[in-house]
């Protein structure tokens, strides 16, 4: 399944109205340690689309987004359950740690 781009105008509408858990990655291109998660999250959109949306946040598009969610530092993965942000990781984690930790949610 592909990852879907989150913006101002589509943020609430796609989070609210999602039947699965929304793993939210806040990104940016200059972000060395965002390009190392890209590949996993994009895998566990493919891996985990059954039980699991995945969708990505551009910081530098979307400054207020991640104001809002107070993203200090990137890559940040927040996960939203029935609407609601439930676990952050923050930082690039390996595959295995970040599937471990969404698990208990999922």
């Amino acid at each position: 399944m592909a990852v879907t781009e989150l913006t101002a105008q589509n943020f609430d509408e796609v989070i609210s109205s999602s039947d699965k858990p929304v793993l939210v990655d806040f990104w940016a291109s200059w972000c060395g340690p965002c390009r190392m998660m890209s590949p996993i999250v994009d895998d566990l959109a493919d891996q985990m689309a059954s039980v699991l949306k995945v969708c990505k946040v551009n910081v530098e598009d979307n400054q207020d987004l991640a104001a809002r969610f107070q993203v200090m530092s990137i890559p940040t993965l927040m996960l939203f359950k029935d609407g609601k942000a439930v676990h952050t990781v923050v930082g690039a984690v390996p595959r295995d740690r970040l599937v471990q930790e969404l698990a208990q949610y999922l």
